[in-house]
């Protein structure tokens, strides 16, 4: 069924129970705050500005903007692009444009002008709605997109080159709109990180967004009573279907603007919160705020809390093991995915697999896996080659590009760029991007495998290796780290700590710097790449 049966049923099962919370560290509207800003402030409780609905005016808001749409003139398989930070209305309006069989486009908040304009054009997009924050990036780029498309604007003072979206809903029905839609209806276009250039259309359908909603709740077991905590940007396909478990049972779920360690867990204490979703340097900082003294978990309410899992890039053994120690009851899970796998579940650790912790895990629920060698034919256990899956959330292509689609669908296997391997209990070790392994000296260098060995080092926060041309070996491996606010180490010290590692993966020069990530918290290695691919390695030699 499509997934927006799933919100009918809350609202005639649930109307009266609160569906969504937000929460930013102050209002909104009394200034323009950018995303940057709102990560920095300091919380308190006399700043937080705080809003719920409930699952009844959920969905009326959804079919109050779906009335809105269709009456002027938005059908089955046109596009409706957002624009939004995370807030109170971003849901509803995603689920408004689904329901007039028209397709949801979250597109990034970070897009530049021009990039927001590329992926309007892609997507082929009939409308925009955006927010406040975007006023400057969309009015740059409006004559050449208004003429044939519409822009809707959300929030205070709407700029003269768009519509006001509360004025054209206040007098829209409330009422769900008749509009039939199947399972293979197209849903919703993505866009890929675009980490390597401009990101590409990931276009998925009805089935494939229910199927993520399923396997979310089989995996994590949410029930009514669950609260999850929100706060990766709702444009990602990660934040979105784990919060499809809440929608699935019917729990609340808390959207969260801030990342600072302190309002993270002050959110969870004051919400209630019982399912927490982190990534990597979110989980460092909070650990970290821990160690310092500059959170005192005694002050908060955190019994209600059941299950921390992380996705979206490699985990460090070291850190599970440090949050095990810091929180000794809580589940664990690892979840894995793509955005073309609609994000996280075709491969997870399972709460009951915490002795595995370090690899990403066993097939999902409803997904099947295989690990290929270049010919496209199985390896054998413990061989390292590229890791491909099967199942109803593999999209159905990349929308307007049957080149990059032909890439990477054969059949109905979604091959992923990303090198594996599995142990003799059939788990599976992520072991680098097939793009980001290096090749030095004739060995395959595999990064993640290096990072999370330096990463279990005590001063470390974070760690990146890359591949840097070398006139002897081709590639030779650089590492980047930052060091944990506090300490103190020396190049000479990693050298050392590096002893342990087989002679070739020792990286060849060390750097200390920080760390860039994007919003999903994967590594930028093109970024790394940029800066430090003229660094000489030519004379160096292995360290020893």
């Amino acid at each position: 069924m499509p997934i927006t049966e799933l919100l009918e049923k809350n609202c005639r099962l649930y109307g009266n129970d609160v569906a969504l919370v937000e929460i930013n560290p102050e209002r909104p509207e009394t200034r323009r705050v950018t995303w940057k800003e709102f990560e920095l402030m300091e919380p308190t409780s006399s700043s937080y500005y705080r809003r719920e609905i409930t699952w009844s005016v959920f969905n009326e808001k959804a079919n109050r903007f779906a009335n809105m749409l269709i009456s002027r003139g938005f059908k089955k398989g046109d596009k409706v692009a957002i624009l939004l930070y995370n807030c109170l209305e971003w849901l509803p309006i995603y689920f408004g444009i689904l329901k007039t069989g028209a397709l949801a486009v979250p597109l990034n908040f970070r897009y530049t002008a021009e990039e927001i304009e590329y992926c309007l054009d892609l997507a082929e997009a009939d409308a925009l709605i955006f927010g406040p924050e975007f006023i400057g990036r969309v009015e740059e780029i409006a004559p050449s997109i208004s003429n044939h498309r519409l822009l809707f604007y959300i929030g205070d003072h709407c700029p003269t080159f768009a519509e006001d979206y509360a004025a054209l809903t206040a007098d829209c029905s409330s009422a769900s709109p008749i509009v039939p839609i199947d399972d293979d209806d197209d849903a919703a276009i993505y866009f890929s990180s675009g980490t390597t250039g401009f990101p590409k259309a990931i276009l998925h359908n009805h089935k494939s967004l229910m199927h993520s909603a399923t396997v979310e709740q089989k995996h994590h077991g949410q029930t009514k009573d669950d609260v999850f905590l929100c706060i990766p940007p709702l444009y990602h396909t990660g934040a979105k279907m784990h919060w499809f478990g809440s929608l699935y049972s019917g729990g609340k779920a808390v959207l969260l603007k801030g990342t600072t360690p302190e309002f993270i867990i002050d959110a969870v204490s004051k919400e209630h919160c019982t399912i927490l979703w982190l990534l990597v340097p979110w989980a460092q900082d909070i650990l970290n705020a821990i160690d310092r003294g500059d959170i005192d978990l005694d002050k908060y309410e955190l019994d209600q809390l059941r299950l921390m899992h992380i996705g979206a890039q490699p985990v460090p053994q070291s850190l599970i093991r440090r949050w095990k120690e810091r929180f000794p009851h809580h589940q664990y899970d690892t979840n894995y995915g793509l955005s073309e796998s609609i994000g996280p579940g075709c491969v997870h650790l399972g709460v009951e697999n915490i002795h595995k912790v370090g690899a990403i895990g066993v097939p999902g629920y409803g997904w099947q896996v295989k690990i290929v060698d270049e010919n496209g034919v199985e390896v054998a256990p413990g061989e390292v080659g590229e890791l491909c899956v099967k199942g109803d959330g593999v999209m159905t292509c990349y929308y307007n590009n049957e080149a990059a689609t032909n890439e990477v669908l054969h059949g109905d296997w979604l091959f992923t760029g990303d090198m594996a391997r599995t142990d003799e209990d059939g788990f599976i070790f992520l072991v680098d991007r097939k793009k980001d392994v290096v090749i030095s000296g004739g060995e395959n260098i595999y990064p993640v495998e290096i990072e999370n060995f330096l990463s279990s080092h005590p001063a470390v926060n974070d760690v990146a290796v890359i591949g840097v041309a070398d006139a002897r070996l081709g590639e030779a491996t650089l590492a980047i780290i930052d060091i944990k606010q506090g300490y103190t180490c020396t190049e000479e010290e990693i050298t050392n700590f590096c002893q342990k590692l087989a002679r070739y993966k020792r990286p060849h020069k060390i750097v200390f710097a920080e760390v860039p990530r994007n919003p999903t918290g994967k590594i930028e290695k093109p970024k790394l790449r940029e800066i430090y691919g003229g660094v000489n390695l030519v004379d160096a030699q292995y360290k020893s």
